[in-house]
Order: C-alpha cells, then sequence, then structure tokens
C-alpha cells in the first residue's frame, strides 16, 4: 500500500513539474500586507479629506478609525487625535497639544494602566490595525526594534512579515 500511494506521488509530482507553466494558480492572500507608516504619511489621515480613511496610532500601532468618523472626523470631538500617536494623550485623557505625542516619558502607574486598557479594552477590539509606526518597529538609530511584537489580529497575518 505504501508502495502505490508513494508512485502516486511521483507520478503527481512529475505531472505537476511538466504542467506548472500551463496551470495559472489563483493565490488569495488571507489579509493585506502589513504596512509601515512615517510620521509625515500618518498625518494624511486626519479626518480632513472625504472618501479617505481616518488614522490614529496608539503604542505605535496604526487603527483604522474610520467607523468612529463622528468621533474622529472633521470638526468632531476626537479630531486632535487622529493623523498621529497619541499614545501619551490617550494615557492622560487629555486633548492638550501638548500630549498629542507618543512619548510615554514621566506618565504615572495609573496613566500607564489606563493607557493599556484603552488599548486593549477599545482599540484592539473595536477598530481594525492599519499598520505601525516607524517608532514600534525600529530603534532610533534605524536598526531593527528586537521588543516589537506584532498585536494579534484575525484580519492581518503578520507571523510572515516580521
Amino acid at each position: 500500500m505504501a508502495t502505490a500511494t508513494t508512485r502516486l506521488c511521483a507520478f503527481l509530482m512529475v505531472l505537476y513539474t511538466c504542467f506548472a507553466d500551463d496551470i495559472n494558480l489563483i493565490h488569495k492572500p488571507d489579509s493585506a500586507p502589513v504596512r509601515l507608516f512615517t510620521e509625515e504619511e500618518l498625518k494624511r489621515y486626519d479626518g480632513s479629506e472625504d472618501g479617505q480613511p481616518i488614522y490614529m496610532a496608539i503604542k505605535g500601532v496604526v487603527f483604522d478609525v474610520t467607523k468612529g468618523k463622528g468621533f474622529y472626523g472633521k470638526g468632531a470631538a476626537y479630531n486632535a487625535l487622529v493623523g498621529r500617536d497619541s499614545t501619551r494623550a490617550v494615557a492622560k485623557m487629555s486633548l492638550d497639544p501638548a500630549d498629542l505625542t507618543p512619548d510615554t516619558e514621566g506618565l504615572t502607574a495609573d496613566q500607564l494602566n489606563s493607557l493599556e486598557k484603552v488599548f486593549e479594552g477599545t482599540y484592539k477590539t473595536k477598530y481594525p490595525i492599519a499598520g505601525y509606526t516607524a517608532a514600534r518597529i525600529l530603534n532610533p538609530d534605524g536598526s531593527p526594534n528586537k521588543h516589537f511584537q506584532p498585536e494579534s489580529q484575525p484580519q492581518l497575518r503578520t507571523k510572515d512579515e516580521f
């Protein structure tokens, strides 16, 4: 029985090799590739242009918050948070322009806990990940950040990209 199976496998391999160029296999990826955003590129997704998605980064993870346009769109209450990494503002629950930054230096333990709860409980559960900021993946010197761990999202298959 094993020899018949082995022969069948060998025959199929030969058949495939002979006709591989004539066979057009259709490959549809499970998800879009992970995208890396520069600070300048992220600014383009601030809700000011109709038809464009609205992106907001927290902890270097860029979320597509377009479905929350009533909160994040042009003129909306939280529009100041979009088109940038607003980690500090989310941690402090602040819209102060000085807090619209990814910097977490000097935040209290309570603020860092609040950041983690909002990040995990709101953004990761409610909004799809559109990509990551360069600061999330790269160290300031441009070398890869060895501590980078892509967030698990069913719509992104990141294990192959990193």
